[in-house]
């Protein structure tokens, strides 16, 4: 396929995936590409470092220098990204993985670095699939009001208009397959800080962490934000948003705090403005026919001469089981589980899970970094085990879409010298807002 058709193409796509928004029909018109030299693939066959433009797709943010080609496999010499101009919706992404040449392992994220392959190990000459369902989103909200983005998150990729894969180092790709799907079940957070899904390293949260164990019979639409309280994220029209689109089946899964604990004045507090919102956020979600889950805020890193954790939150958890118990809402009590976690850690330990790195660690980072509430990948991780441990455990309708067993103890954690996921290459030294 050449260049102009596939412009064409792409207009197709945009019509086929709005037809079937309308008609109820689940599939639109597939996107696929190929690397390499393979021949009479019926895609677009891709060999060179192509640099993305709008409107078309290529490799992006000056990654075209660590592209390399095989017969039949793109090879990431260092992290590669890979563009696509697409419209709102979910799309079904179906990769082959592997080389003829080499073995290879291979981590893929997506838009502001969630995980959606995670060192999947392949064989020399072995071919492994992957499919997962990624989320894009704009910030229009019935085409007659927007999404008040911070200025930080305007140039975050999950708002922006294409979508982005991101192929860490040594990762081999065959062929991608793009398909939007229009009724995927899907699992929508509301949050801040601890859930975004963090655009830029080291900084890492949960959310960003859950959908590599979810199957492709669902898709994660994280619309937390760093800052947020219950009623900024209202404000900034998030909650609306989410509104706009949930539909029956789907979940809706909320975790606030470490914010809203900072309102002071007439009416605000655990037991009336948060406990009042709680409640119009769960039952908002349930007049769409979607399940709300309450998660109690994670636990700040503060500890005391006997190695105990400092209550940082208040009464704020209380509220939340009060309001979950009132409401028959499952809650996943984060709070008591991170708590543990920490705990357990002890305070030098502890450390390794959160952006605390001496001076120097990362290009241009002059000062050392050192937070108490924000986690790096490792932490995030640990935390996200968590959510999905207890998910498992209940009965909500989630754990069905989880597509393997997690058996996790916070008592009994992994360890950070075992970590071994690949960093992303775009950083920043400044904290997320909501420290």
């Amino acid at each position: 396929m050449y260049r102009s058709q596939f412009c064409s193409f792409i207009l197709c796509v945009i019509f086929s995936f709005s037809a079937c928004a309308q008609s109820g029909v689940t599939d639109g018109e597939p996107i696929a590409f190929k690397f390499g030299y393979q021949k009479g693939s019926g895609a677009e066959l891709i060999n060179s470092p192509t640099t993305y433009k709008s409107g078309s797709f290529g490799f992006d943010f000056n990654t075209e220098g660590a592209v390399a080609f095989e017969e039949n496999t793109l090879l990431a010499k260092e992290s590669v990204y890979f563009s696509i101009e697409l419209p709102e919706g979910n799309y079904k992404i179906d990769i082959e993985l592997g080389s003829e040449k080499t073995s290879s392992v291979n981590t893929i994220k997506a838009e502001s670095r969630r995980i959606m392959v995670s060192e999947e190990s392949c064989q020399t000459g072995e071919t492994v699939a992957k499919s997962f369902v990624v989320n894009l989103r704009s910030i229009r909200i019935n085409n007659d009001d927007v999404v008040r983005l911070k200025d930080r998150e305007k140039a975050q990729l999950n708002w922006d208009d294409k979508l982005t894969l991101e192929f860490s180092k040594g990762t081999a790709v065959r062929s991608i397959k793009i398909t939007p799907v229009n009724s995927v079940v899907t699992l929508f957070l509301a949050g801040d800080s601890t859930v975004t899904d963090q655009d830029l390293e080291p900084w890492a949260s949960w959310g960003q962490m859950i959908p590599q164990y979810f199957n492709d019979q669902i898709v994660v639409a994280n619309y937390a934000s760093s800052g947020a309280s219950l009623s900024s994220f209202k404000w900034r029209k998030r909650l609306d948003k989410i509104l706009s689109v949930i539909k029956e089946g789907d979940f809706l899964m909320i975790e606030f705090g470490h914010n809203d604990e900072k309102q002071k004045g007439e009416g605000k507090g655990p037991w009336l403005h948060y406990t009042d919102l709680l409640t119009e956020y769960a039952t908002k979600a349930r007049e769409k026919g979607a399940t709300p889950i309450l998660l109690t805020p994670t636990q700040r890193r503060h500890f005391n001469e006997e190695g105990k954790l400092k209550d940082t939150h208040g009464d704020f958890p209380p509220a939340m089981r009060k309001v979950a118990g009132k409401l028959n809402i499952p809650l996943i009590d984060l709070t008591k589980m991170t708590t543990v976690l920490y705990e357990t850690w002890r305070d030098d330990v502890s450390r390794k899970a959160f952006v605390q790195y001496p001076a120097n660690t990362f290009p241009g980072q002059n000062k050392k970094l050192e937070d108490n509430t924000h986690f790096n990948m490792f932490g995030a991780h640990e935390i996200a085990l968590c959510v999905l441990s207890t998910l498992q455990q209940m009965e909500t309708g989630v754990e069905k879409y989880i597509s393997i067993k997690i058996n996790y103890n916070p008592e009994k954690s992994n360890s950070y010298k075992d970590w071994t996921l690949p960093m992303s290459p775009r950083f920043e030294a400044t904290k997320p807002d909501g420290n």
